[in-house]
């Protein structure tokens, strides 16, 4: 119960590996605002941690919009009465489609930072009034290897995760005064049940082959390291990205 009496708020947290995030913080004891652009889907995740004895609120937040995510912490404060963890998951990914970089329009661009980049900010801006005001905080924004890697074909998506990653260093260093932690997780090679067009066999068969962990990753290889940073455990710690890449840099 690493999570007891804490608030939690996740985005994209109706499917995939945010439900994996809010299911086991709802275990580890936190009451779990379970926020998604898709509200039926939001209502099934949060029903199912209420039948399982936990606390949950679904919300239909849509992150690229001031007044949706000003709305969910007020609601997040209204029913229970503070918010101590924002894990900021929602993310324009597995409907991209592979381009060169001149070929991906302004419009996709800015669709595509509205969510990962702006919605990342907006979420952050619209907690640290309460953050502050109870002197902590845990925020945990989720990034991506390919920030390093430089993939081909995803320079938006690249561009958006880089400002994820900058963005954690600047709101650690403004925070930190109010005892509230800023910091990334890298993932790499995660399956879920998303399906996703962006990456075929071969692609799978190539990434393997760059990791010094020779197989493909899942929720459970991230959930670990998700909750300990939104523990006391991690209450010396921020600013900071770990990278859950199979050790790429080691290959």
């Amino acid at each position: 119960m690493r999570l007891d009496n804490r608030v939690a708020i996740i985005t994209g947290a109706g499917q995939g590996i945010g439900r994996i995030y809010a299911e086991k913080f709802a275990e580890e004891g936190a009451a779990v605002v379970v926020a998604d652009l898709n509200g039926t889907k939001a209502a099934e995740v949060a029903a199912a941690i209420t039948s399982a004895g936990g606390r949950a609120l679904a919300s239909t937040t849509d992150v690229s919009d001031s007044e949706s995510v000003k709305s969910m912490v007020d609601n997040t404060v209204e029913t229970f009465g503070q918010v101590d963890i924002l894990v900021n998951n929602a993310a324009i990914f597995s409907t991209l489609k592979m381009k060169p970089f001149e070929e991906i329009s302004v419009q996709e661009w800015d669709s595509l930072f509205a969510v990962n980049a702006k919605g990342t900010f907006l979420c952050c801006q619209a907690v640290s009034p309460v953050m502050r005001k109870n002197r902590y905080g845990r925020i945990i924004n989720i990034s991506s290897s390919v920030v390093v890697t430089g993939r081909p074909n995803y320079a938006h998506y690249i561009a958006s995760k880089g400002a994820v990653w900058a963005l954690t260093h600047a709101l650690a260093t403004e925070l930190g005064s109010d005892d509230i932690t800023v910091n990334t997780v890298s993932p790499h090679g995660i399956v879920t049940e998303i399906p996703r067009e962006t990456i075929s066999e071969e692609g799978w068969r190539r990434n393997l082959e760059e990791q010094a962990l020779k197989r493909k990753g899942d929720a459970s290889d991230l959930v670990g390291v998700v909750l300990y940073l939104a523990s006391e455990e991690s209450k010396f710690m921020t600013g900071q990205t770990l990278s859950l890449d199979a050790g790429l840099r080691f290959t």
